[in-house]
């Protein structure tokens, strides 16, 4: 069972999460907060295994939150998974680089927020293709380059680069895997050879990476 908390400052957001989350069986809500002070204490109370976070939210806000949780060795075992409307381009840069585990629109699909909960729980990081486009706009230009030249992207396998261009499509580890007919563990071996050939921090700096050197699934 996953464990999941919610902060939001808005009540009626919270309602259509809670729904949302009480429909399916492997997740459990274990509590919500509407502002920093609450999500910091609801967070070193539960436990949980995924915070669906904010970022607006009465101070400290998202963001402090975030870097409190990512920066707290005793909250190591919760991920947060930002639930936002990208309404300050700032917000979303400062998310990635404290390590958010994944990115979801407040108006995207009901399945898609599931889907980043349960791939956040499995130690993913996961953006969907929409959020995926997004980020890369913003962050494209601005990350360190960390080896995203066309000579550290030679230093991959084939079979790395493949796996660096199914990334980049927003997919999860267990959905690329799918695709390939291999098994989870091989995905996320090669991932995590090519994060270090590309110097990448972490999964979102990857699909960046990914996408500025043009890199595309094969063709089916």
């Amino acid at each position: 069972m996953i464990r999941v908390a919610l902060a939001d400052d808005q009540a009626l957001v919270r309602m259509g999460l809670r729904v949302l989350l009480e429909r399916e069986p492997d997740l459990t809500l274990v509590g919500e907060a509407a502002d920093g002070p609450g999500t910091l204490s609801l967070v070193r109370r539960t436990a949980p295994d995924v915070l669906l976070l904010d970022i607006r939210m009465p101070g400290p806000d998202g963001l402090a939150v975030l870097r409190q949780i990512t920066g707290d060795p005793a909250l190591a075992g919760t991920r947060v998974v930002i639930v936002t409307t990208f309404e300050t381009d700032e917000y979303v840069l400062a998310a990635v680089r404290d390590g958010a585990s994944g990115f979801v629109l407040k108006d995207a699909e009901p399945a898609d927020l599931v889907r980043a909960v349960r791939a956040a729980a499995n130690g993913d990081a996961l953006l969907s293709p929409s959020v995926t486009r997004r980020l890369v706009e913003l962050v494209g230009r601005r990350l360190p380059g960390g080896g995203a030249d066309e000579p550290a992207m030679d230093a991959l396998t084939g079979r790395e680069r493949e796996i660096v261009a199914w990334v980049a499509t927003g997919r999860s580890n267990d959905e690329i895997a799918a695709e390939l007919f291999i098994s989870p563990a091989t995905v996320r071996t090669h991932v995590g050879r090519a994060m270090l050939k590309l110097n990448a921090r972490d999964r979102a700096q990857l699909v960046v990476f990914a996408v500025r050197a043009g890199l595309t699934i094969p063709p089916a």
